[in-house]
This record gives structure tokens, C-alpha cells and sequence, in this order.
């Protein structure tokens, strides 16, 4: 929390991809170490997943608190947990690996004769992913009880990979899912983004990567079907930080704009949810299941250990 005058700000400091790959979950569980993780995203479909729950499981007794957990859908890589009978057009033609490209997901959105067919694959994959996270929370939260670790995890907490799930079709998909198997959702990320703190600080107009903007606006005409979904559940409205710093959340530049983000949130009566990457993928631990355009402009470059550096040092 962060008292502004009489308002109280909520802010989740959030990272994502726990269980990308070993290192990756590695560099994170020394954020958690350190008490500077609010919460994480957990991704299902990687052959290392059981290998970093372990890991996360072993230093839950040593945990200040355990992290709440969400379920990182993931559409675009690793391996399809329904399996190409259930989903083959989720899958690369001859293997269970995921094939379907942020645009490929884009684009059924909009080719009525396919819409119905992917939507009902969606289901299927999104229902296996978030059955094989819940096992794992599951057991989280069953050893921070037993070891007294505070653990305020409750219901079932959902975002996605390349922030998918607000994709029209594949936002049907999720919600009808969650519908049909009875789970209770306490948070799904709306991937709103407040663009003028942005363009209110001049000196940083430089530094930001323009694909980055595009991602901003694109995600804003989506978000507003989940602010609906918040305000008919009654659940509290969110403000996501890090989209246009995306790749890089750096301090110095969170510190210049930290008050204004702040700010903004207070006004609107909104959280702020403050994205950060701190993992980083090794080149060892590079296979098939990772997209190639990924790694080496994301998972590998140096500017995650620029953002674990931020997590650690803290800002609030």
C-alpha cells in the first residue's frame, strides 16, 4: 500500500514466467527470497514445470510469505497440455508443440467459420493448463500452513503470455471455461495501461521501443470488456505498468514516473499492478518449446537482470 493524503494506493509488485525455465525460476526465487514479489505467474506448459515447483517448494519454509499465484496461460509456446486430439489447431503440424502465433490467435477472432472450432480447443487447453498450476498452488499453500509461512492465496487468479487472453475469442474461451468447471476467479489482469504518464515525461520519450506503444493501444481497446467483467463481479478495477517499458523495467526510469503512475491510480480508485521479467533464460536451457523470435530479444538479454536488480533494490 502507498498513502497518498487519505487514500490508500495498492500497488502488486508482479512477476511473470515462473517455470520458463529452470534459471528463470531461479533468478525469481531470489526476489521471493527477499520478500520484493507480491505475486507471480506460473506457466504450465514447459517440460521443466515440475522441476521449478520443486524448487518453489523447498524454500517455502524459508519464504518472508509465499507470493499469490496466477496461472500464466500460454498459447504460443511449450507443449499443449489437452494434446493435438483435443487441440490440433493450437499445435505445429506432427508434434504437441504449441504453433499459434499471437496474430494467428488475432485472427480467429474475426473468421466467423473458425471462431466456434478454435474457441472450444481454447477450452480445452485452458482447462488442463489451469488444472496442472492449481495442483502445484495447491500444494504451495498446503506447505506454507504447515510450516506458518503467511500465504493469502484464495480462488483462482488467471493472466496469459503475451497478455493472449485478452484477445476477444480468447477471452470468450477463458471465461466460458472457468464457467463450466465452477472455479472461483479472484483477479484476471486487465492489461490497461495509462499512455500519458508516458508522453508527460519528455526526457524518456527516447527511450522506449515504438512496438512497444503499438502493444499499449491494442491492449486499451480490449480492456474495457474486463472492466466490465470487474465492475459485474464486483472486483477491484487494476492499472497494469509494463507494457511500453516492456523488456526493460528499469529503476531509474520507474523512479521518475513511480509518482505519476501513483497518482493516477489514486484518482481513478484503481490498483496498480507493476510488471516485471526478472528471470533469465540460459542458452543451455534453449529448446523447441521456446519461440526462436523470443529468445534472444527477450528471454536472454541482459535487461532481466536489469529488472530483477529494480524488484530487489524496491522503490515503494
Amino acid at each position: 500500500m502507498v498513502k497518498k493524503g487519505r487514500y490508500m494506493v495498492k500497488t502488486d509488485i508482479h512477476a511473470d514466467d515462473y517455470a520458463l525455465t529452470v534459471n528463470t525460476s531461479k533468478d525469481m526465487l531470489m526476489c521471493m527470497q527477499a520478500g520484493k514479489l507480491d505475486s507471480i505467474s506460473i506457466v504450465p506448459n514447459m517440460s521443466c514445470f515440475e522441476e521449478c515447483m520443486e524448487l518453489l517448494y523447498e524454500q517455502i519454509p524459508k519464504l518472508p510469505f509465499v507470493p499469490l499465484m496466477s496461472v500464466h496461460l500460454d498459447f504460443v509456446e511449450g507443449r499443449s497440455l489437452a494434446g493435438k486430439g483435443e487441440a490440433p489447431l493450437l499445435v505445429q503440424e506432427n508434434t504437441d508443440l504449441m504453433g499459434l502465433s499471437w496474430g494467428g490467435l488475432f485472427q480467429y477472432s474475426y473468421l466467423p467459420w473458425k471462431r466456434s472450432q478454435i474457441k472450444t480447443q481454447l477450452k480445452q487447453e485452458i482447462k488442463a493448463q489451469i488444472r496442472r498450476v492449481q495442483e502445484a498452488v495447491d500444494q504451495c499453500v498446503k506447505l506454507a500452513k504447515a510450516h506458518g509461512i503467511p500465504c493469502s492465496q484464495e480462488g483462482l487468479r488467471l493472466d496469459s503470455h503475451q497478455h493472449a487472453h485478452m484477445i476477444p475469442v480468447v477471452w470468450e474461451a477463458v471465461l466460458e471455461a472457468v464457467q463450466e468447471e465452477g472455479w472461483q476467479l479472484s483477479y484476471i489482469r486487465n492489461s490497461k495501461e495509462v499512455l500519458g504518464v508516458f508522453l508527460s515525461e519528455r526526457t524518456l520519450w527516447k527511450t522506449y521501443r515504438p512496438i512497444n506503444f503499438v502493444k499499449n493501444r491494442l491492449l486499451a481497446l480490449y480492456s474495457h470488456k474486463v472492466d466490465r467483467y470487474y465492475r459485474t463481479h464486483g472486483m477491484e478495477q487494476m492499472y497494469l505498468w509494463g507494457l511500453v517499458m516492456s523488456g526493460r523495467m528499469d529503476r531509474v526510469r520507474i523512479e521518475k514516473l513511480y509518482p505519476k503512475m501513483i497518482r493516477k491510480a489514486e484518482q481513478d480508485g484503481r490498483t496498480l499492478e507493476i510488471l516485471f521479467h526478472p528471470g533469465l533464460t540460459l542458452s543451455e536451457e534453449v529448446t523447441p518449446e521456446i519461440a526462436k523470435e523470443a529468445v534472444e530479444d527477450f528471454y536472454m538479454r541482459g535487461d532481466r537482470h536489469i529488472e530483477q536488480k529494480a524488484v530487489l533494490r524496491g522503490f515503494r
